[in-house]
């Protein structure tokens, strides 16, 4: 309990109280669980003072000194200690909701969870200050001091701590949801397991901040430094990292789904197994990262850098290669080898059949490629008739190139003339066969076929009256003709 002497004199005014303990230094005073509500202690000396449980609700405090009191679970709440010296001091479990400590000096004092929603901590000096399970939610830390401060599992949801000096901090498993951190100093910070949705760290310092499980869902990180950073298992979906630097970084595991990279720095950053769909990299630099075993969809990819790209394991001999989007591939190929059978059964034995898809053209189409498969080949036809929304040249292109050889049904224009035009002035190993069925309605086949007849890979049309003519002749007068074809056009190199 207090001691009643010792509020007697307190309570007489700072000069009279200061006088006493000058002259009583040997003195431990004791306010325990005392009621000092609204008394004006301003420039007091109370250091090494027992305070615990005490009431200083809406007390003012400012420029006392409180260094090493014993402040235990007293109640602060709406108390003045702007300027106040607090250094060392035990507030563990204290309620300082709305209270002002701007300026206030508390640099090693113990506030494991306490009560601070609410308080204006503004340039207020934390550094080494424990904070372990403070609720510090809605605290306003502008400029604040909190170099080697231990926030872990603290709750600073919607907090400001713009310009804040958070060097080395401890903020693993906090909450700062919503918190604003722009422009804050993050170097070699503990962020791990924090929640950091929505949060705004633009323009903020976060060099060799450790960072890995966190969750940045939503985060602004504009134009913030995170080079050397530990991200590995971040969260990063819809985050906005525009021109952030990202220097050897440590992003594997990471989620950067819809992520806006764009200008962002990623030089030699570790994407190990990182999730990559919708991502924006547009003249973003990845040059060096490496990308093993990553999965990346539907990249935002122009004016990318992207050179020297490291798409093996750790403790693999490096393989590089220059490009994201087929990097996954690539891989594949040297490591899959029912992948590179796949590949090879495509250019070996496949056979694009272009024709139009009418009914009676149909049957003749089908029969020609149930032949096929007799015969080992594996048969692709591409219906013009039904709707797509990727473009006829760029599919029938991309088929063709992976054919052995083309056949191409010339009996009626509507489609396959034209679309045999895209690839037969490009794709000069690939072999194309026409074939023609004159009727009454299209005599003579599409004229422009004799004028590509002067390419080396295009063969003479072969016309057949019926479609019994045409099966019984396939063997010799198309396939035969186009494999001797893809002899002259693809040689087999040199042994």
């Amino acid at each position: 309990m207090a001691n009643d002497e010792h509020e007697k004199i307190l309570r007489q005014g700072f000069e009279v109280w200061n006088q006493w303990r000058e002259d009583n230094h040997d003195v431990k005073p004791d306010f325990s669980r005392a009621n000092l509500r609204r008394v004006n202690l301003s420039s007091a000396n109370l250091r090494d003072a027992d305070l615990m449980g005490a009431n200083l609700s809406d007390a003012n405090l400012s420029d006392a000194n409180l260094i090493g009191a014993n402040l235990i679970g007293a109640n602060l709440s709406d108390a003045n200690l702007s300027d106040a010296r607090l250094i060392g001091a035990n507030l563990s479990d204290a309620n300082l909701s709305d209270a002002n400590l701007s300026d206030a000096n508390l640099s090693g004092a113990d506030l494991s969870g306490a009560n601070l929603i609410g308080a204006n901590l503004s340039g207020a000096n934390l550094s080494s200050a424990n904070l372990i399970g403070a609720n510090l939610s809605d605290v306003n830390l502008i400029g604040a001091n909190l170099i080697g401060a231990n926030l872990s599992g603290a709750n600073l949801i919607d907090a400001n701590l713009s310009g804040a000096n958070l060097t080395n901090a401890n903020l693993s498993d906090a909450k700062l949801s919503g918190a604003d951190l722009s422009g804050a100093d993050l170097s070699d910070a503990d962020l791990s397991d924090a929640k950091l949705i929505g949060a705004n760290l633009s323009d903020a310092k976060l060099s060799g901040a450790d960072l890995s499980g966190a969750n940045l869902i939503g985060a602004n990180l504009i134009g913030a430094n995170l080079s050397g950073a530990n991200l590995s298992g971040a969260n990063l979906i819809d985050a906005d990292l525009i021109g952030a630097v990202l220097i050897r970084a440590n992003l594997s595991g990471a989620n950067l789904g819809r992520a806006n990279l764009s200008d962002a720095n990623l030089n030699g950053v570790d994407l190990f197994g990182a999730t990559l769909i919708n991502t924006n990299f547009e003249h973003a630099d990845i040059s060096g990262c490496r990308i093993f075993g990553i999965s990346a969809w539907n990249l935002k990819t122009e004016s990318l850098k992207q050179s020297n790209l490291i798409i093996t394991d750790y403790g693999e001999p490096e393989i590089t290669i220059d490009n994201l989007e087929i990097a996954q591939f690539v891989y594949l190929l040297l490591n899959n080898k029912k992948l590179r059978d796949v590949i090879d059964t495509l250019t070996t034995k496949a056979v694009l059949i272009l024709g139009r898809f009418t009914e009676e053209r149909k049957a003749v189409l089908d029969a020609i490629r149930e032949d096929l498969r007799k015969r080992g080949y594996v048969p692709m036809l591409f219906d013009f008739e039904k709707p797509t929304n990727r473009n006829f040249s760029e599919t029938v292109m991309t088929l063709a190139s992976l054919s052995r050889f083309v056949i191409v049904d010339l009996s009626d224009p509507n489609s396959s003339p034209y679309e045999m035009l895209i690839f037969a002035e490009k794709l000069r190993s690939v072999p194309l066969q026409g074939i023609f069925c004159p009727t009454a309605g299209h005599p003579n086949y599409f004229p422009m076929y004799d004028d590509l007849r002067s390419l080396n890979h295009v063969l003479p049309v072969f016309p057949y009256d019926t479609p019994e003519h045409l099966m019984a002749s396939l063997e010799e007068y198309v396939i035969r003709p186009a494999e001797e074809k893809v002899k002259v056009v693809r040689p087999p190199p040199p042994s």
